[in-house]
């Protein structure tokens, strides 16, 4: 391939900029041409296509967001759009995709592939739910966000002798939630994963108040259900000041940490060798920390699995 694109989509997550420049330096050390697309599958279809030169990624590998820019764009659902897309790329004599997303976009770039066009996925979000792989870009910056926000909001609780009930993002994972709750020492946490019975909490707190506990925090997985709903149930059955903390956006941003920056280089890295080789339709992953690559119609098809002895391990330690 002498002509390679790459575009961003979905939700933002803290790496993305890694793995753009992680793309255009590998291709372009490798004689590759590289095109960005911006504003994701939108921009595709748009024809918001630039030629990317080395300077174009420069001082963007410790930021946040994607220069790329992101939108969801679910008229690409449509095969008619989907060949626009298409046209446009030919357009510009771009032989393979990089896409850089969650879920959603990569059942863009199956679509791209079932239609015979190359694309290789690199898993960006925040949620960590992407199978085939252990990590996915952003993850980790997002994990240290929420801890660093339980941290903060336990001296106040403490302070207060309340109860905290702190919501965070992750869509149907639990990932976020189980990795914060343990890192940050919650009394409880609530995934989709794991069903969970309000007694057993309840009756957590109690015990905790009644050996002196000054505070607790519960932390919430958004797929579980409204933080303030159960924040009110809470309060209502133990009598103890209870506050919901609902900590939204903040997580997708900030400066990606070493381990995603890292992290994306080696994945965006793995995405254009495989487009060098021929090798489309494949996505790329991390597991034991070894690169892995795998068909993406068939990556579609794993089912999240959370790690089920770290969440026995979080009930284990808030006894």
């Amino acid at each position: 391939m002498k002509k390679i694109g790459v575009l961003t989509s979905g939700g933002d997550s803290p790496g993305m900029n890694a793995a753009i420049r992680a793309v255009v330096r590998k291709a372009i050390y490798h004689n590759v041409e590289v095109y960005g697309i911006y504003n994701g599958y939108q921009g595709l279809v748009n024809g918001n296509i630039k030629k990317l030169e080395l300077g174009s990624v420069g001082d963007i590998i410790h930021r946040g967001g994607t220069m790329l820019y992101t939108a969801r764009c679910p008229e690409f659902k449509e095969r008619e759009v989907q060949l626009k897309g298409i046209e446009q790329l030919k357009k510009f004599g771009i032989e393979g995709l990089v896409v850089i997303g969650g879920d959603g976009s990569y059942r863009g770039a199956r679509a791209l592939t079932e239609l015979g066009y190359p694309c290789v996925g690199v898993p960006g979000t925040i949620d960590n739910d992407i199978p085939g792989t252990d990590f996915t870009i952003g993850f980790d910056t997002a994990l240290n966000t929420v801890i660093d926000s339980i941290d903060k909001i336990r001296d106040t609780a403490t302070s207060h002798e309340r109860t905290y009930v702190i919501e965070v993002m992750g869509r149907n994972a639990g990932d976020i939630a189980l990795w914060a709750g343990l890192a940050g020492g919650a009394e409880s946490i609530l995934i989709p994963e794991e069903n969970h019975d309000m007694n057993d909490i309840i009756n957590k707190l109690n015990r905790g108040h009644d050996r002196g506990k000054k505070h607790s925090i519960i932390v919430v997985a958004e797929g579980v259900g409204n933080g303030f709903e159960i924040g009110e149930e809470i309060q209502k059955r133990t009598g103890a000041e209870t506050r919901v903390t609902v900590l939204g956006h903040v997580q997708r941003g900030g400066s990606p940490t070493a381990q995603d920056r890292v992290l994306a280089s080696r994945l965006a890295a793995s995405a254009v060798e495989l487009l060098i080789e021929g090798k489309g339709g494949r996505a790329v992953g991390i597991v034991n920390n070894k690169l892995v690559d795998y068909d993406i119609i068939e990556a579609l098809k794993m089912p999240h699995v959370i790690d089920q002895k770290m969440y026995k391990l979080s009930d284990e330690l808030s006894i």
